[in-house]
């Protein structure tokens, strides 16, 4: 193994959120001495503002979840060097379906939605997602989730001012089918191959995705010559990129990061 620590991190956002919420996340991983990037999903460069202008959006609508696959495939191939993949939510499952490809150096699964076969029947995963599956609904339309579905699946027990501001900052309309391909064949992994290390971040306090649901996930890896881990933070909402303290858990993947350099595990 090498000794040498990769210094590219690419930034996968998940569904429902801009990828300006990473734009902390580059600055602190910047000063550690990374070099970063957080692409847009297609059809969605553009400012929450913007984009909620442009709803409902065909174009985004449009979208599955293996466009978004192949085209952050091509982002990372692209890139001299294999990046060490950090993902939210759904970005989570799209760097486990990376790293399944070879694509990443490391990974990190911030509250990830789980690959195909993973499910729970916890109310507050059930509550929150009936909105944004759309079901009975036209799937040629954009979903926008309204301020209270944003304070329940997102910024649950955070102060109603900052759930406002991070609404009109960060939320944005999303393709139902996107959100209905996680169930699907287009999110299977294999478990049983051998990858790099992947790290799996869980919050205490997230309606959109329990942290059972994550263990769930993490437990479902069984190579055991793979490096596996997880870890569990109290008081965490699925609005874990913005929420105060985040910087706790960069910190956190940080240290991980430099633990596989230390015991030759990349």
């Amino acid at each position: 193994m090498s000794t040498q620590k990769p210094n590219t991190i690419l930034f996968i956002t998940g569904a429902f959120i801009s990828n300006a919420a990473w734009d902390e996340w580059k600055i602190f991983f910047k000063s550690k001495g990374y070099i970063t990037l957080a692409p847009a999903w297609p059809k969605k460069d553009a400012t929450a503002e913007i984009l909620k202008c442009r709803h409902p959006d065909p174009d985004v609508a449009a979208l599955r979840l293996t466009d978004l696959v192949n085209y952050f495939s091509e982002v990372a191939g692209a890139l001299p060097e294999k990046p060490i993949i950090i993902g939210h939510s759904i970005g989570g499952l799209i760097a486990q379906l990376l790293i399944q490809k070879g694509l990443g150096h490391a990974a990190v699964a911030i509250h990830s939605v789980p690959p195909q076969g993973i499910f729970t029947f916890k109310l507050s995963f059930l509550i929150a997602g009936w909105g944004p599956l759309g079901f009975f609904t036209d799937p040629s339309k954009t979903f926008m989730m309204s301020f209270s579905q944003w304070q329940y699946a997102f910024t649950n027990g955070m102060p109603e001012e900052w759930q406002e501001k991070s609404y009109c900052q960060f939320a944005i309309p999303e393709s139902k089918l996107v959100v209905r391909d996680t169930i699907t064949k287009a999110a299977k992994v294999n478990f049983n191959l051998p990858h790099v290390p992947l790290l799996f971040i869980a919050g205490e306090k997230d309606h959109t995705i329990p942290a059972s649901l994550n263990y769930s996930n993490y437990k479902k890896y069984s190579h055991s010559g793979s490096v596996t881990a997880y870890h569990e933070f109290a008081g965490r909402n699925h609005f874990v990129l913005g929420q105060p303290g985040w910087q706790e858990i960069a910190l956190y993947i940080e240290n991980w990061l430099d633990s596989l350099v230390k015991t030759k595990q990349f």
